[in-house]
């Protein structure tokens, strides 16, 4: 009996050896991005994930990032992913706003979700589910593969000191943001980030927001702006994605679409926790270089607030989709209120 089950075992063995793993299918894309590879914790997620993806592929799967404009236009993703242009590419969300609504709240929703919080809605809160609905009918599969800590509200060349001087005032803001501080009289343009030092140098702005601390360094905003306005009240959470050709990502299998959306998950993990390491040292560089960190008062924070639960109304109205996801992402938002009011030490607590 010892020997028969020996020999069983042995068959078995055997058997199991003779059958081959699946083999793991070669993978070429091209992935324009919308930012430059140079840009801390915002540009430089991709390029970290197609690094990784070529590790536990054993080289077979190769996302090839390319910098903004050498594919196609860097506000031109969507676009481009959606026809077939190309297979797949990186970028912010809510670029495409005026084919995609809701595409700005899965971007960032103002006086919303911070980026910890954005990532359990996307995970367990139903976030996920919402995002692939919104995208199925433009032929794009969407994979949430990174997020940065809050921006900041802006550079701004003079001192702003009340609502009333946002009055025509020559500003760059993206996404519902822009609306925002339009509602509040601002005169929004949308510039890509390569064009903003320029505009700023030569007054065809006035201020702009971009992005956090390291980013906005980089971009040299604080040689002409001196003004630098925190908190990023319009982008709690700054949030990236892999957006996927759909029949592309249908010709996959199971085990490379598998690969690529959990090293995705794991470039959210490393563009966050790179973003939070930074920023106090950049602020304490920007006041040495005679930069002034300002805050806006309660005062300003409540117009924002006032028009932004504007915006959504409008937003909302015109768009079913764009509805269905705020209702979502401010029914999680409360749910999970108490926690963060009594879980957290407060801010100010020193």
């Amino acid at each position: 009996m010892k020997f028969a089950f020996k020999s069983l075992a042995l068959a078995v063995g055997i058997a199991c050896s003779a059958v081959p793993a699946a083999a793991q299918e070669t993978v070429r894309w091209g992935i324009p991005m919308a930012f430059g590879s140079n840009l801390l914790a915002l540009g430089d997620t991709m390029p970290w994930v197609s690094e990784q993806l070529k590790k536990v592929s054993g080289g077979t799967i190769n996302l090839q990032v390319f910098e903004p404009g050498k594919l196609v236009p860097a506000l031109g993703i969507f676009d481009a992913v959606s026809t077939g242009k190309v297979e797949a590419g990186y970028t912010w969300m809510g670029y495409e706003s005026g084919k995609v609504p809701a595409s700005q709240l899965f971007g960032a929703m103002p006086f919303g979700l911070e980026s910890p919080q954005f990532a359990a809605w996307i995970y367990f809160g139903g976030g996920d589910a919402l995002l692939k609905e919104v995208y199925k009918p433009h032929n794009v599969y969407p994979i949430f593969c990174g997020t940065i800590s809050p921006e900041a509200a802006g550079w701004f060349k003079k001192e702003i000191k009340s609502v009333a001087e946002l009055k025509g005032l020559k500003f760059r803001a993206a996404g519902l943001g822009g609306k925002i501080y339009q509602k509040v009289g601002a005169s929004v343009t949308m510039l890509p980030g390569g064009e903003l030092f320029q505009a700023l140098e030569k007054g065809v702005l006035d201020g702009t927001e971009f992005s956090l601390p390291t980013v906005d360094d980089q971009l040299g905003f604080d040689k002409v702006a001196k003004n630098y306005y925190l908190p990023g009240w319009h982008q709690p959470s700054t949030n990236q994605f892999l957006y996927v050709n759909m029949a592309a990502w249908g010709k996959l299998k199971p085990q490379t679409q598998v690969q690529i959306e959990t090293t995705c998950t794991a470039g959210v993990t490393m563009a966050l926790a790179k973003a939070e390491a930074l920023q106090g040292e950049m602020l304490a560089k920007f006041e040495k270089e005679g930069v002034a960190l300002r805050k806006f008062d309660k005062a300003m924070l409540d117009a924002f607030a006032k028009a932004s639960k504007e915006v959504m109304i409008e937003e909302s109205a015109k768009d079913p989709m764009f509805k269905k996801v705020h209702d979502s992402m401010v029914a999680f938002q409360a749910k999970n209120r108490k926690w963060h009011d009594l879980g957290y030490l407060p801010r100010d607590y020193k």
